[in-house]
């Protein structure tokens, strides 16, 4: 292993800013430390993302002075936690007061806090590998506080609760779905006590803000490998809390030539084959949600085997409910639904012969999602057999290939009728209503079909020359 030190000049910056820290700890007669996910990820050799501090004191008034040496005139207090939040950058810092906690049953807020010194602080984290701590203060700069075999467990990529995992668990539920995502995000593997006291205190999530859940959920699709997380949920019981329209394509097979025929393990294959072509964390949510009515839709057809008509669209309308129930962004609502109403398009064009009047009313339908709706059809297909899958990323790459025209790409980003509503209204005597759609529908049609060209002139002639056969 390497020098602590050594790892902690490894960022400069970081490097000042705890012996900064240090010094203005013991001026201030506080014992100071940095502790918890940077010091694990120090030894991982991650990148700093957020430094966390610990002092035997006031955190939020050391947080106050290091954040005026820094000139970083905004802190975020928390009197009721003694904790403080410094906005600074490159990185933000957290610091808190050392601190012991007692938890009432209904709450995952501690009730009674009281004042401690590092090695009881450090008792009340959540696992051993989040139990470690350095000393910041200039006479022992460096030194290692472990109380629990953090370091060991490192090495073993092994989670476990500094105490009693039922204890932990209990009174903080949300550390059940940190476990699960420290498990998809380091490739580590739980512990037996942890796993069974998840199981026993599954329920207890139901304490837990729906905000806090979905950040935790959202980290997990954001990590790695997001099945080794989800997968932790449903074995535990906490996915039939978090996310129960998952959890109910369990065990249900669906007959298919290019996917799994369990529908639960092909979504979670998706979601992981999304992960490998994207790091963003809303395409990997579409891979998630893409197949969530099927469960419904499922019957038996005694020719064709399960079929799931319709799935799309009443997946897409599904979406609208469990955003508002999970507090999802409109924008990411609307982002789920597009894609989980397109993603059998793309797959349909990759077994016909692909027409430019097909390709171009895909990417009116899909607009600035096009190149996500084709990474997630991509991650869709999860066959077994690679004459298959070869076969489709072959058929895909034609479909795709009918769309680098940059120029008709964009175009067709934005595409509406060069003749407005307006102009229809007045030309034709009209007042607004469905006549006014059905003729705007009859110029983008043809204007798709490559009937006539899109420009405003080509369009209003066939407007003129149309009007009247349509609207009567």
């Amino acid at each position: 292993m390497a020098n602590l030190k050594d790892l902690i000049e490894k960022n400069s910056e970081a490097a000042e800013i705890l012996k900064l820290a240090g010094s203005l700890g013991e001026k201030s007669g506080m014992d100071t430390y940095a502790v918890g996910g940077y010091v694990r990820d120090l030894f991982l050799e991650r990148p700093v993302k957020e430094i966390d501090l610990m002092v035997v004191g006031d955190g939020i008034a050391l947080a106050k002075l290091l954040a005026k040496e820094l000139g970083v005139k905004k802190v975020v207090p928390f009197e009721k936690f003694g904790t403080a939040h410094i906005p600074s950058k490159p990185f933000p810092i957290e610091v808190t007061g050392g601190r012991t906690e007692a938890y009432e049953k209904e709450s995952r807020n501690p009730q009674k806090i009281e004042s401690a010194d590092i090695n009881t602080d450090l008792m009340r984290r959540d696992f051993t590998v989040n139990a470690m701590a350095v000393n910041l203060m200039p006479d022992a700069f460096g030194e290692l506080i472990d109380p629990f075999q953090g370091i060991s467990d490192l090495h073993a990529k092994h989670l476990k609760t500094p105490l009693s995992a039922n204890e932990t668990f209990s009174d903080d539920p949300l550390r059940m779905m940190r476990a699960a995502y420290f498990a998809s995000e380091l490739d580590f593997e739980l512990d037996e006590k942890c796993l069974k006291a998840m199981v026993k205190n599954a329920e207890r999530i139901t304490i837990v803000s729906q905000e806090r859940i979905t950040n935790e959920f959202t980290k997990i699709l954001a990590s790695p490998k997001p099945s080794i997380g989800l997968r932790i949920l449903q074995e535990v019981g906490l996915l039939n809390y978090v996310f129960p329209e998952i959890e109910e394509m369990v065990g249900l097979e669906q007959t298919s030539k290019w996917h799994h025929k369990d529908i639960y393990n092909h979504t979670l294959q998706v979601v992981d084959n999304a992960a490998a072509l994207s790091n963003q964390p809303n395409l990997r949510f579409a891979g998630l949600v893409h197949d969530i009515a099927k469960p419904r839709t499922r019957r038996l057809d005694k020719n064709k085997g399960y079929t799931f008509h319709g799935h799309d669209e009443i997946g897409a309308r599904m979406l609208g409910k469990i955003a508002k129930r999970m507090k999802l962004s409109n924008e990411l609502r609307d982002y789920l639904q597009k894609l989980t109403r397109l993603h059998l398009r793309p797959i349909a064009l990759a077994q016909e012969n692909v027409t430019d009047s097909a390709v171009r009313r895909l990417m009116v339908a899909a607009g600035d999602e096009i190149d996500d709706l084709m990474k997630l059809c991509r991650a869709d297909i999860t066959s077994q057999n690679p004459a298959l899958v070869k076969k489709y990323m072959s058929n895909f790459e034609r479909v795709e290939n009918r769309m680098q025209d940059v120029q008709e790409r964009d175009a067709m980003k934005a595409f509406q009728s060069p003749v407005r509503g307006d102009e229809i209204m007045k030309i034709c005597g009209l007042k607004e209503g469905k006549a006014v759609g059905k003729l705007k529908s009859e110029i983008e049609s043809a204007i798709l079909n490559g009937d006539i060209e899109n420009t405003h002139e080509a369009a209003m002639e066939l407007l003129l020359k149309k009007k009247d056969d349509i609207l009567s």
